[in-house]
């Protein structure tokens, strides 16, 4: 069964790492795309990119639930993990979490959703949490995978899959914004 939900998974995962390259490597034809898009065009491609942002979330929360729910013995999966594997999880997730939303405040939607590729000027950001990483918002995200998968499938031999698959993707996202 992971050879098929592995997949189908990391498609739906890619799904936003994609758009992202595109918008970053193309912002011309990505911007000239979302004024074309039928019913839901948008003349504003930073606030195209924010929409889309939170549709490519419900998306990654249905695939992690979706996951821990086709793998689990139960209709409702509870947490499979041991009690100190569950607190490291919580540990992760409470400091991904706060990397992504330092991020979020530090940044504003105009930085944060590409501005500076769409010819906006951006105010380069050296505080925090940028003090500490290039990349944070790629290093929380990844964080909260893992911490997710840890507390709902550890020790399942199927509680890595889901945290390797997007630590690839947030690692080729940064290689890809470093200009």
């Amino acid at each position: 069964m992971i050879w098929i939900a592995l997949p189908a998974a990391a498609f739906l995962l890619g799904l936003e790492r994609v758009t992202y390259w595109y918008a970053w490597t193309r912002p011309e034809r990505f911007a000239a795309w979302l004024g074309r898009v039928p019913g839901r065009s948008c003349s504003d491609p930073v606030a195209g990119l924010e929409r889309m942002f939170y549709g490519f979330k419900v998306i990654q929360f249905a695939v992690l639930a979706g996951w821990c729910m086709l793998f689990a013995q139960d209709l409702l999966p509870l947490p499979t993990a041991p009690p100190g594997v569950i607190a490291a999880g919580l540990v992760l997730l409470a400091l991904g979490q706060l990397l992504n939303f330092s991020v979020i405040w530090r940044l504003g939607s105009e930085a944060m959703f590409y501005g500076n590729r769409f010819g906006r000027p951006i105010q380069w950001q050296t505080g925090f949490p940028f003090s500490l990483l290039p990349h944070p918002q790629y290093l929380g995200a990844g964080l909260s995978v893992w911490a997710v998968m840890l507390i709902m499938r550890y020790p399942n031999p199927d509680w890595i899959a889901l945290p390797l698959v997007s630590t690839a993707f947030y690692v080729w996202g940064a290689n890809f914004e470093q200009d």
